[in-house]
C-alpha cells in the first residue's frame, strides 16, 4: 500500500537512534560472517580489477541485483518508520544496497583468483535504482525479484566452490538458484477489475551444469552450460497484511522468497518443459 507523505517534524529521533544502532551492529556481524564464508581459506593480493562479466551465465550478477534491491527496499521502509519524510526516505533508504554492498567488492579487490568487479558494482546500483524507481512512480512495488533454490548433484563434484553444507551451497551453487521477477498484475488495473489481487505472476531466470566460473573450464570437464528461463503463478504475499505487526513482518520478510508452484520452463537444450511443483 501506497503510504502518505510524512511531515518532517514527525521524525522520530529515538527510532533513528535504534536503526543507526542496529545497522551498525548488523553490518559488522554480516562483514564478519561474510568474510568467514567467502574468503577465509583465499590467498590475498594488492586490489585489483577483475572482469567476471562472461561467469556463471550472470547469475552471479542477479543475485546482486536482488540482493541489492531488498536491502534498499528495507532501507526505505524502515526511515518511514522512524518517520522520515517520504522523498528522502525513497532516496536516502535506497541507497543502503549499495552501501551494504559495496564492501563485498572491496574484499574481492584483494583476492588472489579474482578482484573487484563493475558488473556487481552496476548490478548493485541497478537493483537500488529499481526500488526508489517504483516507489517514486507509483508508491509501492509493483515488480518484487524474489529468490529460489534447490540443491543440486553439481556441489558435490565441487564443494569448495559450490559449498559443502546446505546452507553454503544456496549462497554458491549457481545451479540450484532461480531469480525471479513477481508481477503485481492487479496492481496496474483498474480497482474495479475482478482479477484476483493475491495472484502475481513470475517470470524467471537459472543455469546450469556450471561446476567452474570459466566457460572454458567447464567445457573441458564434459560439461554444457545452459540458461534456463521460466513463467510460474506466485503469491502477492503483501496482500494478506492483517492488525498483527508480527504477521505483516513474516510477510514483509516472506516475500522476498518466490513460493513453490507449477512451471513452464525454456532451455535450448530441452525446449519447453512442465514442473509440477518447482522451487
Amino acid at each position: 500500500m501506497a503510504q502518505a507523505p510524512v511531515d518532517t517534524a514527525a521524525v522520530n529521533k529515538k527510532r533513528l537512534l535504534v536503526l543507526g544502532s542496529t545497522f551498525a551492529a548488523g553490518y559488522t556481524s554480516m562483514l564478519v560472517s561474510l568474510n568467514k564464508a567467502w574468503y577465509d581459506e583465499e590467498n590475498r593480493t594488492e586490489f585489483h580489477w577483475f572482469n567476471d562479466n562472461m561467469q556463471w551465465k550472470q547469475m552471479d550478477k542477479a543475485g546482486h541485483f536482488w540482493s541489492a534491491f531488498h536491502q534498499s527496499r528495507a532501507g526505505i521502509d524502515m526511515l518511514r518508520w522512524a518517520g522520515v519524510p517520504e522523498k528522502k526516505a525513497i532516496l536516502y533508504g535506497g541507497l543502503t544496497g549499495i552501501i551494504l554492498q559495496t564492501p563485498i567488492e572491496i574484499f574481492d579487490g584483494y583476492q588472489e583468483d579474482y578482484g573487484a568487479s563493475v558488473g556487481d558494482l552496476v548490478a548493485n546500483t541497478v537493483g537500488s535504482a529499481a526500488v526508489v524507481a517504483q516507489e517514486l512512480a507509483w508508491q509501492e512495488v509493483r515488480i518484487m525479484p524474489k529468490f529460489s533454490f534447490h540443491t543440486t548433484r553439481y556441489a558435490e563434484m565441487r564443494p569448495n566452490v559450490l559449498g559443502s553444507s546446505l546452507a553454503e551451497q544456496a549462497l554458491k551453487d549457481y545451479n540450484g538458484q532461480t531469480y525471479w521477477l513477481s508481477v503485481d498484475v492487479g496492481a496496474f488495473l483498474k480497482k474495479e477489475s475482478k482479477y484476483p489481487k493475491w495472484l502475481n505472476i513470475a517470470v524467471g531466470y537459472g543455469a546450469q551444469q556450471m561446476v567452474y566460473n570459466d566457460p572454458e573450464a567447464n567445457k573441458a570437464a564434459g560439461l554444457d552450460h545452459y540458461r534456463q528461463f521460466y513463467l510460474s503463478p506466485d503469491l502477492n504475499l503483501m496482500h494478506f497484511k492483517g492488525r498483527s505487526k508480527v504477521w505483516n513482518t513474516a510477510l514483509y520478510v516472506l516475500s522476498i522468497i518466490k513460493i513453490p508452484a507449477p512451471a513452464l520452463e525454456y532451455n535450448r537444450k530441452n525446449g519447453l518443459k512442465m514442473h509440477a511443483l518447482y522451487f
